[in-house]
């Protein structure tokens, strides 16, 4: 985790929405978000229940890395259910398991490869004893904000 401090702000616009990293709080994009996200009205808030690494049919890979692309594999699902994408994203809330280091490392660099350039959304991360289901690492949840037509 770098924890440089950010001298410039960095501002990105996107999908209505504008990200930015102020400076005086270290640099967060190499772990895979933003400080702060604005979103303009009018739009269509988009609120999804955090996802899990189950497939479909129930199953749970015991593996951490395996249940972070499923989830985010899932939350793809859901946002596109709400003809919504990645980049309708505002806001992320992560639940990790046994959190670590090398946990953290995947998450960022899953979230860093979905994302790609883009700017990445404002995360929290949540170090948790445990989960809804036995064997459950990870969780992610969405809050999301679509720009109508009027925006």
């Amino acid at each position: 985790m770098s924890l440089l401090q950010s001298t410039q702000p960095t501002i990105t616009a996107l999908s209505g929405h504008t990200f930015i990293n102020p400076p005086g709080l270290y640099d967060p994009r190499p772990n895979g978000y933003s400080h702060v996200v604005v979103a303009q009205a009018p739009a269509r808030l988009v609120f999804l229940a955090g996802q899990g690494g189950e497939a479909a049919d129930g199953q749970l890979s015991p593996e951490f890395a395996d249940q972070v692309q499923q989830a985010l594999r899932n939350l793809q699902t859901a946002l596109h259910a709400a003809q919504a994408d990645l980049a309708h994203i505002t806001r992320l809330t992560v639940l990790v398991v046994d959190h670590s280091p090398q946990r953290l490392a995947v998450l960022s660099d899953a979230i860093k490869a979905l994302w790609g350039e883009r700017p990445t959304p404002a995360c929290t991360l949540i170090p948790v004893p445990r989960l809804a289901l036995d064997g459950m690492l990870f969780e992610i949840e969405a809050q999301a904000v679509v720009p109508t037509a009027d925006a």
